[in-house]
């Protein structure tokens, strides 16, 4: 398949050009760069030779922040100043956090929640752009010091199930780095574009994507270079970070402490982290450690004993597996191969049940650290216009469904969930009352029937709509999902071209537990929502008809002998006695005699609306 070149606007340049860009995986526990150098993409390493950057931030009271290894010493002796794990904070409110085991003091600010440091407030952003400005030095120092050019931009990864908040969000932090954001691209959909173009492979792939504070899965149809991302799920506070913490609470119960310091909370969590790794390649591993309390910890963590500790973690990644699974409407025969990405694949147990759940061993002969770096790298370096012959083509999906607000409090899906992105739809709405001249247009998100069930967005107003009756405007909402998968909204009345638009910027992102609602509650509660989306539209066509009728009689009642004015007056009190009841059958029943009963009466309306309408015409001046 022959694609035009892909190229940013404003990179017109020669073809022979060569533009530096980057790809970048900002995770939860480490991050990298990569670009591609001669065809090949590859990381770029520091000075010291290490490709990995942990992702720590320490910021001393006056002075430049510390990034990476050189924060690192300060987890224990500043652990309150010393961020880890930002990432699960991106876009987050404090109710969103489990802020149980953390040492950092938070402030719930609006919008996004703040860390309190001695060096003064910082926003999750903040610290993220800290991370991003080391990577973009390391490059440049890498690309840009070789006298090949200026860096163009970055392709920056996020987790499939990131929502638009936590995207934004990273957005910002790239901005506040001075980088420019390329796209965002998906973790599971980058690691699969790594693979299938060194392993030229073709089929359905599952991606499982297991890193420090995040767990994706999704899966790919790969066919003739393109990549179509078919399902994705997950859970954004599920990852390396948990299994580290439920070692702690074990050694926390076995040397039986309880209420500890920030400083011996962070070396414990280290100790335990550091065990976990150990764990990959022995069967046991020792902990010591000495706490400042004059305490002492002298354990051993035995293989068997950490699986047992952590099974119900793996077991939760396989519901999103199964989910994901569902939603492409698979078999396990179906699938061609299995992707392992993220260093927390690396534990025995989740490749065993991996391989248990699908029955072949998955994937790992690509770096689970590097693979989405790697993949980053190669979709910069096309959108960045180096490979205008590549024949390779990316869809992604978004993962729950937009839609909006309309009468009765019901929710009409206008882009359902797992549909290819970027897209755009539109819709035509009108108005429910006579003279209206302007519109809320309310933006939702979920997979519910009723307004009530789903998270609210964005609203905003269309104004300057022409006064008509009830149902003749034409109002065209169009939504549009870019490919790092943010949303605008835009309303238009068709016959004036008045319109308006919004942005969608939630003030902050979905928890896990609401993400996993959200989707469950759309099964659970099916049947339920089908007969309130139904009693809903009842309630809706009824009044409607009662407000028609109404202001019909206000207008031309005297096209009515009394008898029918009292007969249609009886139809309109019982339309209004069955509106207060909780009958369906019942209101429908009514809504259609009552409808019946104004036949006449329309007709009438429209032989005398005819009438004026012809008054001192001649037959010959009518075509």
């Amino acid at each position: 398949m022959m694609l035009l070149q892909i190229s940013e606007p404003g990179m017109s340049a020669a073809p022979h050009q060569h533009r530096l860009a980057i790809g970048i995986d900002l995770g939860t526990t480490h991050s990298l760069v990569a670009t591609v150098r001669s065809s090949l993409p590859t990381v770029l390493p520091d000075t010291q030779g290490r490709g990995l950057l942990p992702s720590v931030v320490h910021y001393p009271a006056d002075g430049e922040p510390q990034v990476g290894y050189d924060a690192l010493p300060w987890l224990t002796r500043e652990p309150q100043d010393t961020i880890v794990s930002v990432k699960r904070f991106m876009g987050r409110g404090l109710k969103d956090i489990a802020s149980e085991h953390l040492p950092y003091r938070f402030i719930d600010a609006p919008g996004m929640v703040q860390l309190k440091l001695r060096c003064g407030q910082k926003s999750p952003v903040e610290v993220s752009a800290d991370i991003l400005r080391s990577l973009k030095a390391r490059a440049e120092a890498s690309l840009v010091t070789a006298g090949s050019g200026d860096l163009v931009g970055a392709v920056i990864t996020v987790p499939a199930y990131f929502d638009d908040a936590q995207r934004q969000a990273t957005k910002d932090a790239a901005q506040l780095a001075g980088l420019n954001v390329l796209r965002l691209l998906n973790e599971p959909t980058a690691a699969a574009i790594a693979y299938g173009l060194d392993n030229h492979a073709e089929g359905t792939y599952v991606v499982y994507d297991l890193g420090g504070g995040t767990f994706d899965v999704s899966i790919l149809r790969l066919s003739r270079g393109v990549f179509e991302v078919v399902a994705t799920s997950g859970d954004s506070a599920l990852g390396g970070d948990d299994f580290d913490h439920r070692v702690y609470c074990w050694m926390l119960e076995q040397a039986g402490l309880s209420l500890l310091g920030p400083r011996d909370t962070q070396l414990l969590q280290q100790k335990a982290r550091l065990a976990k790794e150990a764990l990959t390649d022995n069967l046991s591993a020792n902990i010591a450690a000495i706490l400042e309390q004059g305490d002492t910890v002298d354990l051993t963590l035995d293989q068997a004993t950490f699986h047992q500790l952590t099974r119900h973690l793996v077991d939760k990644t396989l519901l999103p597996l199964r989910k994901a699974m569902r939603d492409a409407g698979l078999q396990v025969d179906d699938v061609d191969g299995v992707v392992m990405v993220g260093g927390a694949t690396r534990m025995p147990h989740v490749q065993q049940a991996v391989a248990d759940y699908f029955g072949r061993a998955p994937l790992n002969n690509l770096d689970p650290d590097k693979v989405v770096a790697l993949g980053a790298a190669i979709q910069a370096n096309v959108l960045a216009g180096n490979k205008a012959g590549e024949d390779w083509l990316l869809l992604d999906v978004t993962p729950l469904s937009l839609g909006l607000e309309t009468m009765g409090g019901l929710v009409e899906k206008v882009i359902p969930r797992n549909s290819t992105i970027p897209t755009a739809r539109a819709q035509e709405f009108t108005t429910f009352k006579d003279g209206q001249t302007a519109m809320l247009i309310h933006v939702l998100q979920g997979e519910r029937e009723r307004v009530v069930d789903c998270r609210s967005l964005a609203r905003f107003e269309l104004r300057g709509i022409p006064p008509m009756a009830a149902g003749a405007a034409r109002i065209q909402v169009t939504f549009q999902v870019d490919a790092d998968g943010l949303l605008s909204v835009s309303a238009s009345e068709k016959t004036t071209g008045v319109r308006a638009s919004v942005t969608v910027k939630p003030s902050y992102g979905l928890s896990d537990d609401e993400i996993s609602r959200m989707l469950q509650a759309s099964i659970t509660h099916a049947q339920e929502d089908i007969a309130a989306r139904q009693w809903a539209e009842a309630q809706v066509d009824a009044q409607r008809l009662l407000d028609a009728t109404r202001a019909a009689l206000a207008e031309d009642a005297h096209l009515l002998s009394e008898l029918e004015q009292q007969q249609l007056g009886q139809a309109l009190h019982r339309l209004e006695q069955a509106l207060a009841g909780d009958d369906m059958t019942k209101l429908r029943d009514v809504t259609r005699e009552t409808s019946q009963a104004t036949d006449e009466f329309a007709a009438r309306r429209m032989d005398a609306s005819i009438k004026r309408a012809l008054a001192g015409q001649r037959l010959t001046s009518l075509d």
